[in-house]
């Protein structure tokens, strides 16, 4: 019975080191993606209305009294 097991084990590991990783289109999708995600963010964040209320929540915070 250990032996079996053993085997699964043997057999099911070796089945996902042959499917491990991305190819390099995969990669490439990937970092495409990201990169397109970090533009928008950017965008997003030095917009005007989005620029000023990240001041105010920083000025609030730096005057904010414990």
């Amino acid at each position: 019975m250990y032996g079996k097991a053993r085997a699964r084990l043997r057999a099911l590991v070796a089945r996902m080191r042959r499917d491990a990783g991305m190819v390099t289109s995969e990669y490439a999708m990937g970092i495409i993606a990201a990169v397109a995600f970090a533009v928008l963010l950017y965008e997003v964040v030095t917009s005007g209305e989005v620029k000023t209320e990240l001041q105010n929540i920083v000025k609030k915070a730096l005057s904010a009294r414990t």
